[in-house]
């Protein structure tokens, strides 16, 4: 990361820190983010200048909800596809609107959960476009607490 990225990164935290106190930094110098109301979404804002909506669902959590079944003899893939099914009740929702606004969308899964990310680029050096958006993304999917 240059020096002008870290200060811009820098001013950007310091700005969006008394606008959205909720934001926490994962990791020291990493992404910020930010539960969007009580539903499961979640804003994060990425040190490389993506803003990201997303909703997800854990494996584990997927395998209790099959219990009544088999789980255990269900694959990664197959635990995967469930995880699927039961977030895009909830994604398509929102997916229009989203899609329309210029975000893009797409699906991460690995071993301990599936993800649908709506994610755009943001300007790191104009905090108030960032803040608008972040705004935004508040009052479209949910009240931040």
């Amino acid at each position: 990361m240059s020096d002008e990225t870290r200060t811009a990164l820098a001013t950007l935290r310091a700005s969006l820190a008394p606008a959205f106190p909720q934001l926490l930094e994962l990791e020291p110098g990493g992404a910020l983010a930010m539960e969007l109301g009580s539903d499961g979404w979640l804003l994060e804002l990425t040190p490389d200048g993506r803003l990201l909506c997303q909703y997800g669902m854990a494996l584990e959590d997927v395998m209790t909800l099959l219990s009544d079944g088999t789980p255990e003899d269900l694959g990664t893939d197959e635990i995967a596809k469930q995880a699927k099914y039961y977030i895009q009740p909830a994604v398509s929702k929102y997916r229009a609107i989203l899609l329309k606004s210029g975000f893009s969308e797409q699906t991460e899964m690995n071993d301990e959960y599936v993800a649908v990310r709506f994610e755009r680029s943001v300007d790191l050096t104009n905090p108030m476009a960032v803040q608008d958006l972040m705004r935004w993304c508040v009052r479209t999917i949910g009240v931040a607490r």
